[in-house]
Parts: structure tokens; C-alpha cells; sequence
């Protein structure tokens, strides 16, 4: 039997979604150790996607499969045992093939910065100490990536994946707190290993007139490849929507 999770984390004390090697903390490790109390040593989840080491998630989802039906309430029991940075808001049951991250149709990354130190908004944002911030220019670079379909240029490990093409569905900006917060969303098909976070750093340099709409016209035509392969920080990221067809996913006809 195949179960979908449905939960958040803060990911700042985690190297990343990824279990990896013995010792190294990370938020699928932490979350399959304690199943594993639960049901037994070998279960496995699969995630998503993956996130960084510091990257959050409001929204994720992940799967796994058991023998037997749950007949306790897992979320409950499952909040119990996970650190306070972790929480489960939902365990459903799927199709025996439902599969977490394959059969995602979209997914929704939203990007916190703020422009002076707060030590409420330390880790859960990323402060950049900028003065001069061009909030059209900075619109109308964010308002070019939907004119374009291949990120080659705006990916860590492009040989990494099958293709470099991903499409977006809906790019926003909004600024509040008197021009000190900016919250930058992005929603596509799919995104590639790092992309978001070498786009808001290249969004930022635009912003600041350290480059030009021309030079980011050219990384996005793949004419130039970016200078420079900086990336924005990984606190003011997070994974916030997953979208499925549940009516695929549940196979119940919901």
C-alpha cells in the first residue's frame, strides 16, 4: 500500500531533503528514522524533489509504501516523534503507483529578502544590505523568463538532467513594508538544480545595474553564458505549492 505525506519543514539545522552518508543531518533521513520506529527498518520515502542544504519548504510531499494499512493516527504520532522543525499535516492513501515527485504537473518557489537586519526574519530570509534597489528594472527582468523556455545558463548541473527546459506558468514580485521586503514567486513545470537561486542572485544584479537587461537577454538566449555562477542564499528560499491531478494520483476518481 502506497501513502502520500503532506508536511513542512524549516530546513536551517538540515543538510538538505537527501538522506546521504551516516552522521550527515538531513530532513528525509530524520523523517525516515522515525517511520522506521514505526513500521520497520528498511522502509524507504521518496521526496518531491530535492532541496538544499538551508532551503525551507511550507508545502512537500513525499511517498512511501507498506505491507499493511495504517490503523493509528500517524500524523499525531508522527509530530510526537519528529524535532520541532518538522511538521506532518496529512497521510493519504494513493494508487500503488502514485509517485511524489513524477507525477508533480507544477511546482511554486517563493524567495524572501530583506533589505535591513532583523534578527525575526534571521534564517528565514535572506538579508541583503543593498541601498539602491530598481524596482521597475527589477519587474521588468523578472517579466523576461517567460519568454523563454531552455535554462542551460541558469542551472548548476545542466548534464545532470535530460533536458534543460522547463516552463513557467506565473512569475510575481511583491514589495511591502515600505520598500524593505521583497517576495519574488515562481511556478513552472519543473525547475533545475539550482535554478532559482542563481536567477534571484542575476534578478539582484539587474536591480543594482551590475549588469544589464542586455547581458541577462544574452545568459537567457544562451548567447553568453553567465559570468558569474554566484548564487542568492539559501535561507530566503522555499518550496511553497506542489500541484498534482489527484484524481491520477488517489485513482479513487477525486
Amino acid at each position: 500500500m502506497r501513502y502520500f505525506l503532506e508536511l513542512a519543514y524549516k530546513g536551517t539545522n538540515y543538510q538538505g531533503w537527501q538522506r546521504q552518508r551516516p552522521g550527515v543531518k538531513t530532513v528525509q533521513g530524520t523523517i525516515e528514522d522515525d517511520l522506521r520506529k514505526l513500521f520497520y527498518p528498511e522502509l524507504t520515502i521518496h521526496g518531491c524533489g530535492r532541496t538544499d542544504t538551508g532551503v525551507h519548504a511550507s508545502q512537500y510531499f513525499a511517498h512511501f509504501k507498506i505491507d499493511e494499512s495504517i490503523d493509528f493516527d500517524l500524523v499525531y504520532k508522527l509530530n510526537r516523534m519528529l524535532p520541532d522543525d518538522i511538521a506532518i499535516y496529512n497521510c493519504f492513501r494513493v494508487n500503488d503507483k502514485g509517485n511524489a515527485q513524477l507525477d508533480a504537473i507544477s511546482r511554486t518557489y517563493e524567495y524572501y529578502i530583506h533589505l535591513e537586519k532583523d534578527p525575526f526574519l534571521h534564517n528565514k530570509s535572506a538579508c541583503y544590505d543593498l541601498i539602491d534597489i530598481d524596482f521597475d528594472i527589477l519587474k521588468k527582468a523578472l517579466d523576461l523568463f517567460p519568454q523563454y523556455e531552455d535554462f542551460r545558463f541558469f542551472c548548476l548541473q545542466p548534464d545532470v538532467h535530460n533536458h534543460t527546459r522547463c516552463t513557467f506558468k506565473d512569475l510575481k514580485m511583491d514589495v511591502f513594508e515600505n520598500d524593505k521586503r521583497i517576495k519574488l514567486t515562481f511556478t513552472a513545470d519543473r525547475f533545475l538544480r539550482g535554478m532559482i537561486r542563481l536567477i534571484v542572485a542575476r534578478l539582484l544584479e539587474v536591480a543594482q545595474e551590475k549588469i544589464s537587461l542586455d547581458d541577462l537577454k544574452a545568459s537567457l538566449n544562451m548567447e553568453r553564458p553567465n559570468r558569474w555562477m554566484n548564487s542568492a542564499y539559501a535561507e530566503g528560499l522555499y518550496l511553497a505549492g506542489v500541484e498534482y491531478d489527484w484524481k491520477v494520483v488517489r485513482g479513487d476518481g477525486a
